[in-house]
């Protein structure tokens, strides 16, 4: 295996693990797991759930530390307009129409301990 293919897949397995605690986070705070990955040819939505009859996309970021703002601030302009594009896939792909939703954010932040921080309705 090439090195850049395993640091991809080192990678990808830290993510899932980080939106899975990000899920069992939300979870404890009421909301109802819909979905994970949800892959588009815009990019991927981390988590989806409900919160009563609102659909909740959640997007998560690790960060090991507090460097330039740990996590809390890396949520680019770029991912933000990705994202958009992904939740127009995904609203048109399961014909969802008036459905009311929010874009959530999970910023962990810390190892081994973690520090969660939910900042809901993000934009």
């Amino acid at each position: 295996m090439s090195w850049f293919k395993q640091l991809w897949q080192n990678s990808r397995e830290k993510g899932q693990y980080y939106e899975l605690q990000a899920q069992k986070y939300l979870v404890s705070q009421g909301l109802i797991a819909i979905e994970r990955n949800y892959y588009c040819p815009f990019g991927e939505l981390d988590v989806i759930m409900k919160d009563g009859n609102t659909l909740v996309f959640v997007e998560v970021k690790f960060r090991k530390n507090h460097a330039r703002g740990g996590a809390n601030y890396a949520l680019s302009i770029q991912k933000q307009a990705r994202l958009k594009r992904s939740i127009y896939h995904y609203l048109a792909a399961k014909n969802l129409t008036n459905q009311p939703l929010r874009i959530d954010y999970v910023a962990i932040t810390g190892e081994p301990s973690m520090h969660i921080n939910w900042l809901k309705n993000v934009f």
